[in-house]
C-alpha cells in the first residue's frame, strides 16, 4: 500500500524499449505500457520529473561467462533501443543509458535526481526481477523512498516477478497500483 508520495518524487521507467517489450513476459505487455503511460501523463501534469532508462548491452556485465545465455541481446534490429511509442517521451525527460542491470551504476542517475532534490522514486518497467529490482536495491542504498507500480511492471518469468513482489519490494519500499500512485500525486 502506498501511504504517501514525497513532494519531490520522480517516475523512473526501466527498459521500455521496442525490442524488450516484444519479449514473452508473465503479464500482457499492452497493459504494462498502458499503465506506464498513465504514470507518465500523471507525473507530467503534476510537474514532476520523468526518467526514461534504457539498457545498452555493451558493458562488461553483458560479456561475462554464464550458464544461461537465453534472451541474448547480441543480434538486435536497428531500432531495438528506441522507447516504445506508447511512452511519449519529451525533451525535458531525464534520459539514462545503463550498461548493467541497475540504473544507478555509472549512469549519473543519482546526480540528476540530487540536482532536482528528489527524495523518492516510483518504479515501473521491465524486467521486475532484473532492471527494476537492481535499480530499487541501489535506490535503497542511496536512501531514496521507493514506490513500486505493481501493475506497470512485468518479468519474463512469473515466479521471478512474484518473488520480487513478495520478498524484496516490501522490504525496501511500498507497493501499490498505478491508480493508488496517481491518487497520491494529487
Amino acid at each position: 500500500m502506498i501511504t504517501t508520495l514525497d513532494q519531490n518524487t520522480a517516475l523512473v521507467l526501466i527498459d521500455l524499449q521496442k525490442y524488450i517489450v516484444q519479449l514473452s513476459c508473465a503479464h500482457p505487455m499492452a497493459g504494462i505500457l498502458e499503465k506506464s503511460a498513465e504514470l507518465v501523463d500523471a507525473f507530467r501534469k503534476a510537474r514532476k520529473p520523468v526518467v526514461v532508462v534504457r539498457v545498452e548491452p555493451t558493458g562488461n556485465a553483458f560479456k561475462i561467462r554464464r550458464d544461461n545465455n537465453r534472451n541474448s541481446m547480441t543480434e538486435l534490429p536497428a531500432d531495438w533501443n528506441e522507447i516504445a511509442p506508447e511512452i511519449k517521451t519529451e525533451p525535458t525527460d531525464i534520459f539514462i543509458t545503463k550498461k548493467t542491470w541497475g540504473a544507478f551504476y555509472n549512469t549519473g542517475l543519482h546526480e540528476e535526481l540530487q540536482k532536482r532534490g528528489i527524495t523518492q522514486i516510483v518504479l515501473a518497467g521491465v524486467a521486475t526481477s532484473i532492471g527494476v529490482e537492481a535499480t530499487a536495491r541501489s535506490a535503497n542504498e542511496y536512501a531514496y523512498n521507493i514506490a513500486f507500480a505493481s501493475d506497470a511492471m512485468t518479468d519474463m518469468f512469473a515466479e521471478a516477478h512474484a518473488h520480487s513482489f513478495k520478498y524484496i519490494f516490501p522490504r525496501i519500499g511500498e507497493v501499490g497500483t498505478t491508480a493508488e500512485i496517481i491518487e497520491k500525486l494529487g
